[in-house]
C-alpha cells in the first residue's frame, strides 16, 4: 500500500515528515513521490507566509480527490476548521498532535486487517502519548542526509511571525538524547546529520546554548561525519558556539534570518538584534570557515521600510557577498500585531523590491559558485541524472 508525505516549508518540517514516513516504511507500506499515486496522503503545511498556505490548501485538494489525505503542520494548528472543509476525504490532525502519526502505520496495519477502510482507520485512530521529539528516523526517504530534531518552539515574539502561535514555547531535547541519535545515525552509514529547531540557537539558550551541545557531539562523532545546522538566529549566536563551528566536521554553511539590514525596521517588528552586531557575527564566521556559504532570509515591504531602509538593506547584502537569499515579500499574518499595520507597503512597491533582491541573489550566488572553481571538496552524493551524479558539497 502506497503512502505520500508531502512537505512544506522549514528543514524542521522535512525532519519530521521524514519520521513519519519512516514509521510507515517500518510496517510495511510503500513511501511514494507526489507524482505517483498513493493510497494514503499526509501534507505536512506551513503558515508563514499566505502562498504557503494557498500551495497547501492547492495539494490537498488534489491528493484529496484520489485518496484520503490526512492534513496536519502549523497551518492545521491555526486554521483547523478551514482546512476541514476543503473536502470530505480530508482529515485535519492539528499540529499538537502531529506526533501522533508516528504510531499511525501500526494502527492501520491493524485495522486493514480488520476490515477498515483506510479513511475508517485513520478516523478511529486515537493516541494520547506522544512528544514533539519523538521523530527519530532511522531511514530518510526523500532525502539523501540525516535530519536530526533537537529543538522546537520559539520564545521570541517577532511582529510579523505566526509560527510561535502555532509551535509554542521554546523547548530543547536533552543532549545526552540528541548524542545517543546521532551515534545511532552514525552507526547506520550516514555521512552527514542536519540538527533541525524552529529556533535552533536558542537551544537549551538559558545552560550550555547550541555550542555547548555541539562540543558534545563533536567529542563523540568520529572524524568521517558532516554536521550542518538548519537556520541560525542572529540573538543567540555567541562565543561558545562560534568556536565549536571551528571543527573541520562542522559544515561551512550557514542560513540567517535578518529579514532586514535597517535598524529602524528591526525594531518596529520586535527583532532581538541590530545590524552591527549581525556584522560581528557574520565577521566570526568567516574566520572560523575560508569562505562560507553564507545565506540569508530577507523580507521586503515590511512595515516601516521605506525607500531609505530597503536601499540599506539592498547594500548591505551586496557588501557583505551573502552567497544567496531568500526573498520573501510581507505576508500580514492573521493574530500578528503586524497584520492591521498602517505603515504596510504597497504590494507593487513591495514586489519590485522583492524582484530587485532576487536579481542581486542570482548575481551573488554566481560569484560565489566561481570563487569555487578549482577547489577540491566532500560532496554528498544525491541522485543519478542523464549519467551525471548530483550532489551537496
Amino acid at each position: 500500500m502506497n503512502v505520500c508525505v508531502y512537505t512544506l516549508g522549514c528543514r524542521l518540517n522535512q525532519c519530521e515528515s521524514e519520521a513519519i514516513a519512516d514509521s510507515f516504511s517500518q510496517e510495511g507500506f510503500t513511501i511514494v513521490g507526489e507524482r505517483e499515486q498513493a493510497d494514503l496522503y499526509i501534507v505536512n503545511t506551513c503558515t508563514v507566509t499566505s502562498k504557503a498556505e494557498q500551495k497547501a490548501r492547492r495539494m490537498i485538494r488534489k491528493f484529496a480527490s484520489s485518496a484520503p489525505t490526512l492534513a496536519t503542520g502549523c497551518y492545521a494548528q491555526v486554521n483547523e476548521e478551514e482546512l476541514k472543509t476543503l473536502c470530505d476525504q480530508v482529515i485535519v490532525v492539528p499540529l499538537e498532535k502531529k506526533a501522533h502519526l508516528l504510531k499511525l502505520a501500526k494502527h492501520l496495519k491493524a485495522s486493514l486487517v480488520a476490515g477498515f477502510d483506510l479513511k475508517s482507520g485513520c478516523l478511529s485512530f486515537s493516541d494520547g502519548t506522544a512528544s514533539v521529539f519523538d521523530y527519530d528516523a532511522a531511514s530518510f526517504s526523500y532525502h539523501s542526509r540525516a535530519y536530526l530534531k533537537v529543538q522546537d518552539g520559539c520564545d521570541n515574539e517577532c511582529s510579523y511571525c505566526r509560527v510561535h502561535i502555532a509551535r509554542g514555547k521554546a523547548v530543547s531535547l536533552e543532549s545526552a538524547t540528541v548524542v545517543e541519535r546521532a551515534l545511532a545515525l552514525e552507526a547506520a552509514g550516514f555521512s552527514e546529520i542536519m540538527l533541525t529547531g524552529v529556533n535552533l540557537t536558542m537551544y537549551d539558550h538559558t545552560r550550555e546554548g547550541l555550542g555547548g551541545l555541539l562540543e558534545k557531539l563533536l567529542a563523540s562523532l568520529g572524524g568521517g561525519i558532516r554536521l550542518r545546522l538548519s537556520s541560525l538566529e542572529p540573538d543567540h549566536i555567541d562565543d561558545r558556539l562560534l568556536k565549536a563551528l571551528a571543527d573541520p566536521r562542522m559544515q561551512p554553511h550557514f542560513h540567517i534570518p535578518v529579514q532586514s539590514a535597517s535598524n529602524k525596521v528591526l525594531a518596529r517588528v520586535n527583532r532581538h538584534y541590530d545590524i552591527e552586531g549581525l556584522s560581528t557575527i557574520l565577521d566570526r564566521l568567516r574566520e572560523a570557515k575560508d569562505d562560507p556559504f553564507i545565506a540569508g532570509d530577507v523580507i521586503t515591504g515590511l512595515p516601516g521600510e521605506g525607500e531609505e531602509e530597503f536601499e540599506a538593506t539592498f547594500r548591505y547584502f551586496q557588501d557583505q557577498k551573502f552567497a544567496q537569499m531568500h526573498v520573501f515579500p510581507f505576508s500580514p499574518r492573521p493574530d500578528t500585531p503586524l497584520f492591521k499595520a498602517k505603515d504596510r507597503v504597497a504590494e507593487s512597491v513591495r514586489d519590485e523590491r522583492a524582484k530587485r533582491l532576487r536579481d542581486l541573489s542570482d548575481e551573488l550566488f554566481r560569484a560565489y559558485v566561481k570563487r569555487q572553481s578549482g577547489k577540491e571538496t566532500e560532496v554528498v552524493l544525491q541522485n543519478r541524472k542523464g549519467g551525471a551524479w548530483y550532489g551537496l558539497t
